[in-house]
């Protein structure tokens, strides 16, 4: 089996979108192109979300998970959901591979104690083995304002805690709205977010949530690096439709 990549657009607001594309319409275009659309909600203590049910959509036409979040547990929240939404991927994927084998009638669950033990286990061993690559957009409409600084140590914690991994990760930070236009690129592609901390004092927020056409820019950031890499690595395993 070709280890290939698994490639990841982590959606972090607290509201809903209101410019540009549809952010659901967007998500749906992404997971055609082999990417897999996780949201997080980030809601103050008290606080209820209107953009609640935007949210669940955009994660299911992305073919990812969603997840509402109290800031102070949001560190714990982006790290759960980056190795929930690997380990989803990785077994539709197989799930996939079985099925044509198997026969279309056929689950995971249908096969031997011993035969799922060992899926399990290649499961477990691609999600260590696989690399990585987390497109993170970050709302920063007003409302998000206070939110920052919980989101800057939450995203560095990430990087932390995949480090040890043995597939190799890449991450890119993207902000919406941007100073000068809807979507602005904050870091190019890195293995590691160490260099956060000069990035998020300088942010600005703003009173739109462009999610649609931030979902467009991470759609464009992902083809234009996959055009740079050329067909040489074209092995990315496309997102379960689970």
């Amino acid at each position: 089996m070709k280890k290939g990549t698994l490639r990841q657009i982590l959606l972090i607001t607290d509201g809903c979108s209101n410019q540009g594309e549809d952010p659901v319409a967007m998500a749906a275009l992404a997971r055609e192109h082999g990417m897999t659309v996780n949201v997080i909600g980030v809601l103050d203590e008290n606080e209820r979300t209107e953009g609640l049910k935007e949210i669940e959509n955009i994660a299911l036409s992305g073919g990812g998970i969603h997840q509402l979040v109290y800031a102070k547990q949001l560190s714990h929240t982006v790290q759960m959901v980056t190795r929930k939404a690997m380990t989803q991927t990785i077994q539709g994927f197989i799930h996939k591979e079985l099925q044509s084998i198997l026969g279309h009638d056929k689950e995971i669950e249908d096969l031997p104690p011993d035969k799922r033990g060992q899926v399990v286990e290649v499961v477990d061993e691609l999600g260590e083995t696989m690399d990585l690559e987390v497109l993170i957009m970050i709302d920063t409409s007003a409302s998000m304002q206070h939110k920052l600084p919980t989101v800057e140590d939450a995203l560095l914690d990430l990087s932390i805690s995949l480090h040890s991994r043995i597939g190799e990760n890449e991450y890119a930070l993207y902000a919406f709205p941007g100073k000068r236009k809807q979507v602005e690129r904050l870091m190019d592609w890195t293995p590691i977010l160490k260099d956060i901390h000069t990035i998020f004092p300088k942010l600005t927020t703003g009173g739109i949530t462009p999610t649609g056409p931030a979902l467009k820019e991470a759609i464009d950031a992902y083809q234009k690096k996959r055009s740079k890499r050329g067909l040489l690595d074209d092995g990315y395993i496309e997102e379960s439709s689970s």
